[in-house]
């Protein structure tokens, strides 16, 4: 390896710890809130439009899909507007890096719904606790870049998801409120931490 090699060999691995030794400020409050209502009107919607879950849950966890990916977009665009405003060379680099800290998570989340619908559909119930427990674990993944507050959130999650499953276990039915209250509530909880906090603060500024 030449001299020049290592240097830029160094170059990048202090850029990398930059990145995540730095307080992520690409989240934005906006976007949290609106997935909060986004998660009230899907679940809202559901109640009218589905007369029996558990008979449509293709339909069940096709509308809470497209609701998920609705709320990507939405937390997505407005990260990627505000990194480029607020952390220089850096956003790229920390989108890729809080994308990366959430992405098992949620690839986790994917896997195991294929994994219940293909060899026990009739668990299929146990998927919005464990989803809101996967929540948790992808927030607490990422917390050492963002607001001290989001542990709050990832508690809430983890709590959320628990007791789902446990107030779900004697019908072991499907609820679209048991999918839309505790994401309404985290995702509102996540806006107003990420107000609160200094980063947010400044980003407003």
């Amino acid at each position: 390896m030449t001299d020049l090699d290592r240097a830029l060999a160094d170059i990048v691995a202090i850029r990398s710890q930059l990145t995540r030794g730095t307080a992520f400020s690409g989240y934005g409050p906006a976007a949290f809130a609106a997935t909060a209502g986004l998660a009230l009107a899907t679940a809202t919607a559901q109640t009218l439009l589905l007369a029996e879950p558990d008979a449509q849950p293709l339909a069940f966890f096709g509308g809470w899909i497209v609701a998920a990916c609705g709320a990507v977009g939405l937390i997505g665009a407005e990260m990627r507007a505000r990194a480029r405003r607020h952390t220089g060379g850096l956003g790229n680099a920390m989108i890729h890096d809080a994308v990366e800290q959430f992405l098992p998570a949620g690839a986790s989340g994917a896997l195991l719904a294929l994994v219940l619908a293909r060899v026990a559909p009739e668990s299929l119930w146990l998927l919005p606790g464990l989803w809101q427990v996967l929540v948790s674990l992808g927030i607490f993944a990422g917390i050492r870049v963002m607001p001290r507050g989001v542990a709050l959130v990832g508690a809430w999650y983890l709590l959320a998801g628990l007791t789902v499953l446990v107030v779900t276990s004697e019908a072991r039915s499907l609820s679209p409120w048991s999918m839309g209250l505790p994401f309404a509530i985290g995702q509102g909880l996540m806006a107003l931490v990420i107000r609160a906090a200094p980063e947010a603060d400044h980003a407003e500024g």
